[in-house]
């Protein structure tokens, strides 16, 4: 998979957008320069036997490996992540039971983070949250905003694929389907490839903004290869009400997030110490 640093840390958020304010991130972070694709969901189902249903993967455009892995839950994009994570020795980002239910992270889990109850802090890779996605969409490096992911104000043209310059895959027949991940139009400013047209992407972001309710709405942005170029602007988006639902023009993108440091390690490791006295 590969990745675009996101950098220029506490940056001031956007004011002009949807939410306002949006954007601002405290870190420097990683975001993939494109949409995660059929065949990435297909071998980590295979080797990790996450359950994915692979059949609800949408064939509109056909069923190319580098098709955009459409159709996935937003519970099914977190599993992916949460191998992403394991499969290399880390902490998984969310959260399951037992039966396979999407839980919040607790006060009693290491890497538990109150305003966050989604993702546990001590992940790598997790699926992009709204300030994440936005910020690598519409943010300039000189911290400024544009109002397309193709870092112009202006609409980019569309496309059916390509990799041109403020072009994207948007404006077209629900039948043509979506581009393959690496031929999505033109790239962000920060070097993202389709964050605007081929496919709505879940955001990890509950759409109220707040997650402390496992269920509720999740954020959706970016617009699909069948929508108008309204949906692609940085005051758009809309929400799934369900989390466990697919959609046949929804994707979504993975970021990766700095690993704790030593300090913050070793304060988790006091803060377990001190419960555990406690109960003693």
């Amino acid at each position: 998979m590969e990745f675009v640093t996101i950098g220029n840390p506490n940056n001031a958020a956007d004011t002009t957008g949807s939410p306002n304010p949006a954007g601002s991130v405290a870190y420097t972070y990683n975001l993939a320069k494109y949409e995660v694709s059929r065949d990435q969901i297909t071998k980590a189902n295979s080797a990790g036997s996450l359950g994915i249903t692979l059949a609800s993967m949408s064939s509109y455009g056909g069923n190319g490996v580098n098709r955009p892995a459409t159709g996935v839950s937003w519970y099914e994009a977190a599993k992916y992540v949460n191998w992403l994570n394991t499969s290399t020795g880390g902490t998984a980002a969310y959260k399951f039971d037992g039966s396979g239910n999407f839980q919040l992270w607790s006060s009693t889990d290491a890497g538990y983070n109150a305003n966050n109850m989604f993702r546990n802090s001590l992940a790598k890779y997790v699926i992009a949250s709204s300030n994440e996605w936005y910020k690598g969409a519409y943010g300039n490096l000189n911290g400024t905003w544009n109002d397309y992911p193709t870092g112009s104000n202006f609409a980019p043209t569309a496309v059916v694929s390509g990799t041109t310059a403020n072009t994207a895959v948007y404006g077209q027949s629900v039948s043509t389907g979506p581009a393959d991940i690496t031929n999505a139009g033109g790239l962000s400013a920060y070097g993202t490839m389709g964050q605007g047209g081929n496919v709505w992407e879940l955001m990890e972001t509950a759409y109220d903004g707040t997650n402390n309710t496992a269920g509720e709405s999740r954020e959706l942005r970016g617009g699909s290869w069948n929508e108008f170029s309204v949906y692609l602007d940085a005051s758009s988006r809309v929400f799934q009400s369900t989390s466990d639902g697919s959609m046949a023009t929804v994707g979504f993108r993975v970021a990766s997030v700095p690993e704790p440091s030593a300090l913050s390690l070793l304060a988790i490791g006091l803060s377990g110490l001190a419960m555990m006295r406690r109960r003693s």
